[in-house]
């Protein structure tokens, strides 16, 4: 199973062959989850990318494996947020707010 850090190489770049890999998503798919526009050619950045890196790291510890974080950071709904999942604050610019979320998660913290 991979793991979070095996996602990054060296000169802190986020690997997207191996981030597409882990998570069995298309470039696409992942592009929609992060709130890339349809029409748009462009992959997401590399700021966005490590965001959700980090974010899967932390939630992964707790959920069981990369693709399990995904499905949470895709389909569960946040009560302190009113009800709108992580992909949904990331895709509003608020990756701070969900890394901080996760952190107080794994820490033992509620919703």
């Amino acid at each position: 199973m991979m793991a979070a850090q095996d996602l990054t190489r060296p000169d802190g770049t986020v690997a997207l062959d191996a981030l597409l890999d882990a998570l069995q998503l298309t470039e696409t798919d992942l592009a929609l989850a992060l709130g890339v526009p349809r029409a748009s050619p462009d992959t997401p950045s590399q700021r966005e990318l490590q965001d959700l890196v980090e974010i899967l790291a932390t939630v992964s510890s707790w959920a069981g494996s990369l693709p399990q974080a995904f499905a949470w950071f895709s389909t569960q709904t946040l009560p302190s947020f009113g009800g709108k999942t992580a992909a949904d604050l990331v895709r509003e610019g608020r990756a701070e707010a969900v890394k901080s979320y996760a952190a107080r998660m794994a820490l033992g913290g509620y919703a």
